[in-house]
Formats: C-alpha cells, sequence, structure tokens
C-alpha cells in the first residue's frame, strides 16, 4: 500500500522493525506500546502462533527511510485477552452468516491499559496508517478493525477518520500533590479513613512487603511471582496468558520500568503483584498468592501502588479493569474509549446503534458512581 512518496506495510512481528527506530515513534511515556514490552511478548512465546495473537505490526514510512508511524497489531482468532468485550457481537454476526473472525486487533496485548495506539512522528500521519488498517481488513475480508484503551489525545484522530467510538469505565487513583499517603487520606472522609487504615494495618501485621525494581529483580522472584500469575490466571481466564518467559524478559530489558511488591512469610513469597512505570502513571498489572491473607490483595494491589506513585511523583495509578471495589479506596471512576472500525454497512449500523444507546448507559453509570466515592464532601 502506497500513497505518494508514503509505504505502507506489515510486518510479521515488532522484532522485525529497528528499535530505536520504533521507539521514537512510541516514545517514553507508555511502556506497553515500546519495542521492548512488544517483542518480550514475541520472544516468549506469548504472542505468535497458537495463541490467536498473530503480530501484524503495520507501519508506515517514506521511500527508503525511517518509519514515520506504526501501530502494533495483531490478527485475532478469538476475543481473549482484550477486556472490551464484543463476544455478542461476534455471535451475532455469525448468526446473520459473517464470519466474524479473524479481526485485527491494535493493542498493547493483555494490556488494559490507555495508550497511545497511533504511533506517529506527526498526526498527519494518523489518516494514512488508519486507512492503511481499513484496506489491510477490506483485502483479506477481516470483519473489522478495533483499537483498545486510546488515550484521551488520539480519540480525535480516530473519530475523524470515522471509527466509532466505544465508553467504558475504569477506577483510576490521582495524585493531587499528595507527600504521603496519609496525606492522601485526609481527604477522605473520617470512616473511610479509618477502614483503609485498618486494612493496611491488618495485612501488614502478616506479612514483611517488599517493593523490587531493576536489578534487585532476581530469577526466584520472578519464580515466586509466576506461581501467583499462574494461580489467578487460572481462576480468570482458564489459561494464563504469559509464558514464564515473558517475566524474564521484562525483567532484562525494561527492569527499571517495573515495581514488584512482594509479601513474605517467614521469608517465603506468598503473594506479589506487577507494576509497570509510565511517564506519569503507575500501570497496575497482575496478582496472586498461594495463601489467603485478609486485605492482603488491596495492600499490595492499591495500597502499594498509591505509596509508589507517591514516591516517584506520578499523577496517577490505573489499576487495570473493572473491580468496584476500587472505589471505596481512593480510586475513581475514569472513561475509557475504544474505537471500531466494520467493514460491513449494515453491520456497522446496528454497531452503531448499539453504541449510542450504550453510551447513555455507561455515562449515567460513572455519573452514580461519582458520588460514591469515599472523599470528603466540601
Amino acid at each position: 500500500m502506497s500513497d505518494g512518496g508514503l509505504a505502507a506495510r506489515v510486518g510479521g512481528s515488532v522484532g522485525a522493525f529497528d528499535r530505536d527506530q520504533w521507539n521514537a515513534l512510541a516514545g517514553t511515556d507508555n511502556p506497553f506500546v515500546s519495542h521492548e514490552f512488544l517483542t518480550a511478548l514475541e520472544d516468549s512465546g506469548s504472542v505468535g502462533a497458537g495463541t490467536g495473537w498473530q503480530p501484524a505490526p503495520l507501519v508506515i514510512s517514506e521511500d527508503d527511510g525511517p518509519l514515520v508511524a506504526a501501530m502494533p497489531a495483531y490478527l485475532k482468532g478469538h476475543s481473549q485477552g482484550e477486556y472490551v468485550f464484543d463476544h455478542n457481537w461476534a455471535d451475532a454476526y455469525e448468526r446473520a452468516g459473517g464470519n466474524y473472525y479473524p479481526k485485527l486487533q491494535i493493542a498493547a496485548p493483555f494490556t488494559p491499559a490507555t495508550g497511545p495506539r497511533l504511533l506517529l512522528s506527526d498526526d498527519a500521519f494518523a489518516p494514512p496508517l488508519l486507512a492503511a488498517a481499513e484496506q489491510l481488513c477490506l483485502q483479506n475480508r477481516f470483519s473489522g478493525a478495533h483499537a483498545t484503551f486510546i488515550e484521551p489525545a488520539q480519540q480525535p484522530l480516530f473519530e475523524a477518520a470515522g471509527w466509532m467510538l466505544r465508553a467504558d469505565i475504569q477506577f483510576h487513583w490521582h495524585n493531587h500533590g499528595f507527600a504521603s499517603f496519609d496525606e492522601f487520606l485526609e481527604t477522605l472522609a473520617s470512616r473511610k479513613r479509618k477502614d483503609l487504615r485498618k486494612e493496611r494495618a491488618a495485612a501488614q501485621a502478616e506479612v514483611e512487603i517488599r517493593r523490587l525494581s531493576g536489578d534487585d529483580i532476581q530469577s526466584e522472584h520472578w519464580d515466586a511471582f509466576w506461581r501467583f500469575y499462574q494461580d489467578t490466571g487460572a481462576r480468570k481466564w482458564g489459561t494464563p496468558y504469559l509464558t514464564r518467559d515473558a517475566f524474564d524478559l521484562f525483567g532484562q530489558r525494561m527492569g527499571e520500568k517495573i515495581v514488584l511488591v512482594l509479601a513474605f512469610q517467614d521469608e517465603e513469597p506468598v503473594a506479589g503483584a506487577l507494576n509497570f512505570i509510565g511517564g506519569d502513571a503507575l500501570y497496575g498489572r497482575y496478582w496472586g498468592c498461594t495463601r489467603d491473607i485478609r486485605f492482603l490483595h488491596f495492600e499490595l494491589c492499591y495500597y502499594q501502588a498509591i505509596d509508589a506513585a507517591i514516591e516517584l511523583g506520578l499523577s496517577r495509578v490505573e489499576a487495570g479493569a473493572q473491580g468496584g471495589h476500587k472505589l471505596a479506596r481512593g480510586y475513581e471512576p475514569v472513561e475509557t474509549v475504544s474505537a471500531h472500525w466494520i467493514a460491513d454497512p449494515g453491520f456497522r449500523e446496528a454497531i452503531e446503534d448499539f453504541l449510542e444507546r450504550e453510551r447513555a448507559g455507561v455515562a449515567s453509570d460513572r455519573n452514580y458512581l461519582a458520588t460514591r466515592t469515599p472523599f470528603r464532601q466540601a
């Protein structure tokens, strides 16, 4: 595919492209679109043959020059690991005689964290990059393309190209210049403040908690976390998405972007939570345990993340998908957005009607949840 001096092409992997060129487009703010993260998934076998996530990154260059635009994209044979649920869309299209799969997924795999989905040297390259994604779908008879967890700044680029926007809700913690966790607690209503202190005290009384980053994370720490991850993954998804090798590669390639929180009893690790550091956010990703300890999930996943964000001077914590229990712990409802391009005009019209009604419901839910935060009333 080409447009004047621009050439668009599909790669078989992110690893096929020069790391420095890719990262020059990806920037340093979001770890999940970095060459290091995406190739760790490829090299560990977490994506690729047999996973239903076949890497198909789209890039644009000018003649034989460096990359000027890119998108992390995957050919999907199912809808697992996306956290924006379109199973009903797939069922409806299949009942109507269509083939919903394969589809094109523009995303950081298994990662419900907001970020750029169009990696651009200039916003002017957004239209040809999105047009290339549409053309790829048409040429290969894919049902459509879906970009999930788009950062707010890029939503207008998708909307201008005619992609349909879909809203959902996550819970994020916001740092209003707090110097400590106690200073954050002072913004909560008295009863909620006491509840959080009791939860922290109860969890911390049972374990020793250590936060590890960079070279401090050793292979035995990943071994322990792998056990935790497998247990949680087996209960939530049936089969964990990431392989054991993925964690070693994360540590080797981007250990300075990781905060691994581990809980120990008698020097034995019994629970852990994995976070990634962005330019202005801490992203909570995975958690697991081998012993059921009251309130430990909240301590490792939410309170330790707040502590780390304050220490690092980050403005927010994104704690992942779902979880209304986060609301009582100072995490506020935030809108997340995905964008969708559907090839079949009739199916697109049906989806558009559905999204209009769904948006109204999501807005109503978010307004209600905003009234249920634990903060003191002005």
